[in-house]
């Protein structure tokens, strides 16, 4: 396992994080996620991300009780805020309550006195960008949080967050994008704000909800238990998207590429998202510790030039690159 910084900070963060979206507490049972978090311990991974809102809480408390016992000082603990976690008008968005109660809860469900990390999990435009900045200062100084980050603010929110966060001497440090080699939104305007602004990127879904493995094939019906059969817990309507026969059709022209650079084609497709210097980590998630074990033989992989470039090549025609895109509720649900 490789390190890279988190921002201009002296974090160092594994540059494949395990993520737990969707999969624990809703999609796989809690024996099989905690089976899925050894295996990313044992892999060298050190960083973690969740957020409330995954399974209702229930993720946080899984990972909790996955890494309990294991070294604090050792891990990157990363969760996040906004989405709704009750029903009442303020159990929602990047209020002050909102905000300093949710840090409390998820505390609480991590069983950590503290995390490396908390990020606002969309822009609230129903809400002054000071309110909210502020709230995360103080949970910062409060010692709850070390480092401040957001996920899917477009170029124009995070300069704006970042000169609030300076203004009050705490780290933002990060933001959280989908990125990969079919969803390439980022590039056009946020990275390079971030770029300018010492911020990294931690990237979600680098394997395109599973479609950059090969597994779905043009023409055919979805393998059973693969995400895009879940109904359930909403897999199903995450890869929707993608499920088009000429996405199909050009990934599966990509198993050639991956061979050539020795890789399964999960791992090749973390290793394009990491070829990105503005990329802290890339989180991989898994129903089994098999995929776990695949997706980290990107670590440490540098892609020939002329590799990339045919990757790109071959997905130009159906890979999403408008940048808004990037956008977040308004108003908030």
């Amino acid at each position: 396992m490789e390190f890279r910084h988190l921002g201009r900070s002296g974090l160092k963060i594994s540059e494949i994080a395990y993520g737990n979206w969707i999969t624990h507490g809703g999609q796989v049972e809690d024996d099989a996620a905690t089976a899925c978090i050894r295996a990313a311990l044992d892999a060298g991974i050190t960083t973690f991300d969740t957020a409330d809102v995954y399974a209702a809480g229930r993720a946080e408390q899984v990972l909790g009780r996955a890494l309990a016992g294991e070294r604090r000082s050792g891990l990157e603990i990363f969760t996040k805020v906004y989405w709704p976690m009750g029903d009442g008008v303020n159990d929602r968005g990047l209020s002050r309550k909102h905000i300093m109660e949710s840090i409390d809860g998820s505390l609480q469900r991590l069983g950590t006195d503290y995390v490396d990390l908390y990020q606002a999990h969309r822009f609230d435009h129903e809400t002054p960008l000071e309110e909210t900045i502020q709230a995360f200062a103080d949970v910062v100084r409060a010692g709850k949080a070390l480092y401040i980050g957001v996920s899917e603010w477009d170029a124009e929110q995070i300069r704006a967050g970042k000169k609030l966060a300076d203004e009050l001497g705490v780290h933002l440090v990060s933001n959280q994008p989908q990125y990969s080699a079919l969803y390439r939104v980022i590039e056009a305007e946020v990275e390079p704000a971030c770029r300018e602004l010492g911020i990294s990127q931690i990237v979600f879904s680098p394997i395109a909800q599973g479609i950059l493995t090969g597994k779905y094939k043009p023409g055919q019906e979805p393998p059973t238990g693969s995400r895009a059969t879940d109904q359930k817990g909403g897999g199903a309507g995450f890869i929707s998207r993608w499920m088009r026969d000429d996405v199909l059709e050009k990934v599966q022209q990509l198993a050639p590429l991956a061979d050539e650079a020795g890789l399964p084609m999960a791992a090749l497709a973390v290793a394009w998202v990491l070829q990105n210097d503005n990329v802290a980590a890339a989180i991989i998630g898994a129903s089994r510790p098999e995929q776990v074990e695949v997706n980290v033989k990107a670590a440490g992989v540098k892609l020939d030039a002329d590799l990339k470039a045919k990757i790109d090549e071959i997905l130009g025609d159906v890979a999403a690159t408008d940048p808004e895109l990037t956008q977040s509720p308004n108003p908030r649900p």
